[in-house]
């Protein structure tokens, strides 16, 4: 059995993650309560959590290799380049958690090794 990669992680989300985060949230939730959901991830402290139960909780779907943006992922891991951690948002109501920022990491990872320990802040 091949040996899984290594994954290198940034030790906080990059800057740009945050507006990411912010745009997907305003699908979901009203600006006010995202602006709020923002600045809660930002101040939040990072955990860490296995792909499969961040998948498990989201109850979303894993994206394929064949999809361009967790390609390039997995060639960062690849190459050994950090990736940044996801924010994630628990949604109360529908008892999910909202990969606000990361999917596409998240994918790129759990595809290599499942049991991955995924870097995140959580609110």
């Amino acid at each position: 059995m091949a040996d899984k990669p290594r994954v290198v992680w940034l030790p906080e989300p990059e800057e740009q993650d945050y507006p990411a985060a912010q745009s997907y949230l305003l699908l979901a939730f009203e600006p006010e309560t995202v602006y709020s959901l923002v600045e809660q991830l930002r101040r939040a402290s990072m955990s860490a959590f296995k792909a499969k139960d961040i998948f498990r909780a989201s109850g979303l779907s894993l994206l394929g290799v064949s999809n361009g943006h967790v390609d390039k992922d997995r060639k960062k891991i690849a190459l050994g380049k950090s990736l940044s951690p996801l924010l994630l948002v628990r949604n109360a109501e529908t008892r999910r958690v909202i990969i606000a920022d990361g999917y596409h990491r998240l994918c790129a990872v759990y595809s290599l090794d499942e049991d991955a320990v995924i870097p995140c802040k959580i609110v």
